[in-house]
């Protein structure tokens, strides 16, 4: 099944479940239009620590997350050094992976190079230019598109990392770049 419907009769996203924050997310946040070179930072950062694990592992880890890489501010994160890495591979309410820490404070650094609005347009550029159709099961719902690789390579070209292409396919679904609620699911009315 590839909706969920709820005690109250909300038909949800069936990867939802019944965890309250999940629900929320998907309500709240996942699919809708992300803008803003902070808060595309922060999910840029976050979907690369999700590398490897399910996403309500880092969605229950993103308070303590933005606690300790200071609201995603990419002009603070870049300035982070060896004692700020060894600092966050002793916090467990994070993703302890020290390569993806080395990543997040190095994509940082490229991120603070930038004009202000320069990653919000860059990563918007590699939206599709029309609606795709609605997928109407999870089945119909790819890992990667040619969007997701071209954006990929391109921010590879440009020196970031933890940025695959089934990475940047989550972000941009994430981001509302598409929107891959399922038919049935209230959200994709």
């Amino acid at each position: 099944m590839d909706v969920r419907v709820d005690e109250a009769g909300k038909a949800r996203c069936a990867w939802v479940g019944e965890d309250v924050e999940y629900r929320r997310y998907h309500d709240e946040e996942w699919g809708r239009p992300l803008h803003g070179d902070r808060a595309l930072f922060e999910k840029l950062s976050l979907e690369g620590f999700q590398a490897g694990l399910s996403w309500i592992t880092i969605l229950r880890k993103r308070s303590r997350f933005r606690e300790v890489f200071e609201r995603f501010d990419p002009d603070t994160v870049s300035n982070f050094g060896s004692d700020d890495i060894e600092r966050l591979m002793t916090d467990a309410g994070i993703i302890r992976n020290r390569a993806k820490i080395i990543a997040t404070i190095g994509n940082a650094q490229l991120v603070s190079q930038m004009v202000p609005g320069e990653l919000d347009d860059f990563l918007w550029s590699f939206a599709p230019e029309r609606p795709q159709p609605r997928p109407q099961s999870f089945a119909d719902v790819p890992a990667t598109t040619p969007e997701s690789a071209a954006m990929s390579k391109a921010l590879r070209k440009r020196g970031f990392r933890f940025v695959g292409p089934t990475t940047m396919y989550a972000l941009m679904q994430s981001a509302g770049m598409v929107d891959d609620h399922v038919a049935g699911c209230w959200r994709a009315d």
